[in-house]
Parts: C-alpha cells; structure tokens; sequence
C-alpha cells in the first residue's frame, strides 16, 4: 500500500502527547515519503534570540518577531529558512514546499530574496522521522494531522497557532484546542 505524502501539511501535538520536546507543537511537515521519511519545523516556538544576531543578512526581511525559532531536536546548528514567495517570483534562491510555501538558501542575495518573499521565518533545527515511524505516532494518537494555511507558519503571535490551527477543524479537533497542558487534570 502506497503511503500518501503529508508534504505540506501541519502535525499537531494531541493532548496526549506529553514529551516536553514536542508537547503543544505545531510542526509543518517540509518533507514526507515512504522510502525517506519525514523532516518538518516546529512553527509555534520562537526562541529569545533576534534574528540579527544570528543571520543578519535576513533580518530585515524577517516576519515579525524577528527571532530565531526553535524548529526541533535534530541538528540544532543547522538552520532552516522557511518563507512563502509572491505571484510571479523568480525561482532562484529557494525550493518549493507546497505553494506558496519554500526552503530559502540563506546563502542568496537578500536583495534577491527581499524582492521574491513576501514572509520569512529561520528555524534551528528540525523534526525528523525514519520511514514508517511518524505513520507509527500518528496510529499512536500522538498527532493529529492537519491542512495548513499559507500564513501558518508567520503568524504574528506563534503562541497562539495551536489553538487557532485546532479551532478551525471542527468538531471533534476543536474541542483540543483548550485542552489543559496536563489532560491528567480535566
């Protein structure tokens, strides 16, 4: 049986899912397939850092806030930059996701860069799944697998995507959305 690519989409933690690495996160998925697996962004976790201190070149075209996020455990050096590119944009200096959503090569020009993005955020890590193993949690009940907006990941108070993200699925999703950080105390 063939396994449908979740490229794209949002991963949201449910309340079961406790481990503080990933407990309230909301991850977009940046790659999915069977053979390789799946690679995604924690999109809901700024850190303290401003982005200035850390890729100055991309401050200034950076969604607000203007800080490093914490994208995941895996390769916490290693930095990801996410952004959504306008109608028309020319195709140098990222890769595609899904639309408009792509991977920017921090290496570009920014006056490039600045010309084709219309939102930018740069993560620190990752989230990483060998094959078979994200499939393996979500069976779990550990995420709830979700479409995601073009405007998700650059929302300008992360801290509140989870419950926005679950408030627009509906019944029985959006009842999560309130759920207490310990369901043990419902």
């Amino acid at each position: 049986m063939a396994v449908e690519s979740m490229r794209g989409s949002l991963l949201v933690a449910t309340p079961a899912l406790v481990e503080p690495t990933f407990a309230r996160t909301v991850i977009l998925l940046l790659e999915h397939s069977a053979d390789d697996g799946a690679l995604g962004v924690i999109v809901n976790r700024p850190t303290a850092a401003p982005l200035s201190d850390v890729v100055p070149a991309v401050e200034e075209i950076a969604t607000e806030p203007r800080v490093l996020f914490d994208g995941g455990p895996v390769s916490r050096t290693t930095a990801i930059a996410l952004g959504a590119v306008g109608p028309g944009a020319p195709a140098e200096g990222w890769s595609p996701v899904v639309p408009p959503l792509v991977t920017v090569d921090l290496d570009h020009d920014p006056a490039l860069l600045a010309a084709a993005l219309r939102s930018l955020r740069v993560f620190a890590g990752y989230a990483g799944w060998s094959p078979g193993q994200l499939e393996g949690e979500i069976a779990e009940g550990s995420w709830y697998v979700v479409d995601s907006l073009p405007d998700d990941p650059f929302v300008p108070d992360p801290s509140r995507l989870r419950t926005s993200v679950l408030r627009r699925q509906g019944w029985p999703l959006a009842a999560a959305a309130h759920s207490p950080s310990d369901p043990t105390l419902n």
